[in-house]
């Protein structure tokens, strides 16, 4: 008698009902598209599970890249090198732009202009401080810097509370009076006095993306006059950043806001903010409100996506129209004979959500559609084409480019780009977008990890603020899996060995940069991936990285008898794991049919150790599904092909 495993059943050769082993052989990757029983071959379920020449492990391990964590949500990074070689990260989140720098971390954030002149109250027994300053334009959650202080007496506090120290503004009672929370409460109350100067930081956005509610944000004609309204189409946009470099000078711009420079080879670097005026790369003649920026390859243009159409008036901002500086000259915009500047406006879209560098193209994305642009020189310098409809992108970082191919994310699928537009088909589509909060779309963000020829978007599922799962596509190997890790933003391995992320939990507080009585900002860890097996904290602690892979539900089929007739019993198994590091753990489950949930075995979990030879089972059902995980640290693995012992057991 031989038995073999074929279309996801175990195809008895002729009638004897011998025992017999049979090699179990599943198809690379992750079928989510089916039922548990349809997906024949297949696994059907996994987390934090990559697979690699067709054979699913364990994903690599990740750590702290520093003991700091950062204050905010970050969602940008931007490797770059100086002219010395010294590699530098900027980091971009909803609060702050930093730099990351051999092992630390360097508040670059760009300042508003100073107020001066304001004075400061303080009550007894409260840490709330209010500041008195005419028409300061702040706003909540507003972080601020405080100088030249100098306290009225009486307050409990010193000045050192309070000079060169980060505040966020808490309340704004009126137009001349915002609050700050102090780190310990006042000894007295003391009438507004003293002086002290208001630093301003640049604000760069909400820390989530929401829909906007009240009065004149819906479709004219919705509801009653004067009534607020309950559901809107109005998108608020996070804060997000556009991180690129022209040479050693980083570019840095706000969504739909301004640009900035920092310049890594200009003198104590690390202790300058970004600003318009930086060490001669000035932007002062730059849009004042831009989706998106990028710096052209090889011509070296700065490019202003959902720009102005009059430079300096950022009431002129159109969310489709192109704006381009002189070649070489990134304060140059206005258009001459002699200059290479200029503008065009794109048509098939309401918006420009995202745009990245290709092999020989600029590619742009609309909301609805995917346009190249492309350097042709004078007189027009760049053309520009559009290449898709319907195929619009669902946010800003939910692109990745790969040798001149893009992939991206829509609300509707993937989309690949390879000279034509073609959707990518997915084995676990339903899955994703099922589940998907699709009006968080632009906090969706897609990861390169060329070491895996994988890319991952990481996104928010539905009923979660932020980012809480992934999907990915395996390029090298056209395989499809998903997961669980959240990730706010990567950087694949270019200028570093390995990729960074950075991970979002808005129940703690980030220690960097320091914000004196800071409160509900959470905190991003910075990880370097792909090191050892687990999850090494700031504090130095080891986390474990859990992991499985479960299979599909699998039947017995006899040529005489037609498929699923018979119950089957596995007796035993022999594991085959690659590079098993620790313990495994296998567990069997079994139903009746196909609808009901699996039921553990009795002897189930097996641990699996690198000297297991076989384990003896009772399992016994009419499907059976296998199940590999692991839940300690310093545990790795990578599934081979199993054994089986299985047998007919009965119709009943």
């Amino acid at each position: 008698m031989l038995m073999q495993l074929e279309a996801g059943h175990i195809k008895i050769k002729y009638r004897g009902w011998d025992v017999a082993l049979i090699d179990f052989k599943f198809k690379p990757g992750i079928d989510k598209q089916n039922t548990s029983v349809g997906a024949e071959n297949s696994w059907v379920d996994s987390d934090n599970v990559r697979f690699r020449y067709g054979l699913p492990e364990k994903v690599g391990g990740w750590s702290s890249l520093i003991t700091d964590t950062i204050v905010g949500v970050a969602r940008a990074q931007h490797a770059f090198v100086d002219l010395d070689g010294n590699r530098y990260v900027a980091i971009g989140t909803d609060k702050f732009l930093l730099i990351y720098f051999e092992g630390q971390l360097h508040d670059i954030t760009p300042l508003k202009t100073t107020l001066t002149s304001a004075t400061i109250a303080t009550t007894n027994n409260s840490a709330t401080c209010t500041i008195t300053k005419s028409a300061h334009g702040l706003a909540i959650g507003d972080i601020i810097q405080l100088d030249n202080v100098t306290l009225p007496g009486g307050t409990g506090y010193q000045n050192s509370d309070f000079e060169d120290k980060n505040f966020q503004v808490i309340t704004v009672p009126t137009t001349s009076t915002f609050t700050i929370t102090q780190a310990s409460s006042a000894s007295a109350t003391v009438s507004t006095g003293g002086s002290l100067s208001i630093k301003p930081f640049e604000p760069v956005g909400p820390r989530a993306q929401s829909y906007g509610y009240g009065w004149g944000i819906d479709t004219w004609g919705t509801g009653n006059w004067g009534e607020a309204a309950s559901a809107s189409n109005v998108s608020l946009e996070p804060g997000l950043w556009s991180l690129s470099n022209f040479g050693e000078v980083l570019i840095a711009t706000i969504g739909n806001g301004k640009t900035f420079t920092w310049n890594a080879g200009a003198a104590s670097a690390l202790s300058n903010r970004a600003s318009t005026t930086t060490s001669n790369f000035q932007t002062t003649n730059n849009p004042t409100a831009s989706r998106v920026t990028l710096i052209s390859p090889t011509t070296r243009h700065l490019i202003h996506l959902g720009t102005e159409t009059t430079i300096g008036t950022s009431s002129t901002q159109d969310n489709m129209f192109i704006r381009f500086s002189d070649r070489e000259a990134i304060n140059t915009y206005t258009p001459t004979a002699t200059n290479t500047a200029g503008s065009q406006r794109l048509q098939d879209g309401t918006k420009i959500l995202a745009a990245t560098k290709a092999k020989e193209n600029i590619l742009i994305w609309t909301d609805n559609a995917l346009y190249t642009m492309k350097f042709v020189g004078a007189p027009f310098t760049f053309g520009f084409d559009q290449v898709g409809t319907n195929c619009g992108i669902i946010g800003k970082n939910a692109a990745v480019e790969i040798d001149g191919a893009a992939f991206w994310m829509s609300a509707k699928g993937f989309f690949l780009f390879d000279g034509t537009v073609k959707s990518l088909p997915c084995t676990v589509e339903d899955f994703v977008y099922d589940n998907f909060d699709t009006t968080k779309g632009q906090q969706v963000y897609a990861g390169l990890n060329n070491l895996y020829t994988e890319i991952i978007w990481y996104y928010p599922s539905s009923g979660s603020e932020y980012n809480d799962k992934y999907v990915v596509y395996n390029y090298g190997e056209n395989t499809w899996y998903t997961g669980t890790e959240a990730r706010t933003s990567w950087m694949d391995a270019t200028v570093y060995q390995n990729p960074f992320a950075t991970k979002y939990d808005v129940s703690a507080s980030g220690t960097f940069p320091a914000i004196v009585g800071e409160s509900g900002l959470g905190q991003t860890t910075y990880f370097e991936h792909e090191v050892g097996t687990d999850q090494v904290n700031p504090n130095g602690t080891t986390t474990t990285i859990s992991s499985f892979i479960q299979s599909f539900d699998f039947d017995i089929a006899n040529p005489e008898m037609g498929e699923g007739e018979f119950f089957l019993a596995v007796r035993r198994f022999i594991p085959d794991f690659k590079n098993l590091q620790g313990n495994a753990k296998v567990t069997l489950a079994v139903k009746r049919f196909p609808q009901q949930s699996s039921t553990n075995t009795s002897l189930s979990p097996f641990t699996i150790t690198p000297s297991t030879n076989k384990k003896d089972t009772r399992a016994r059902g009419r499907y059976v599904n296998i199940k590999i995980e692991n839940d300690a640290v310093s545990e790795s693995w990578r599934f081979g092909t199993f054994k089986i012992d299985i047998q007919p057991d009965g119709r009943r």
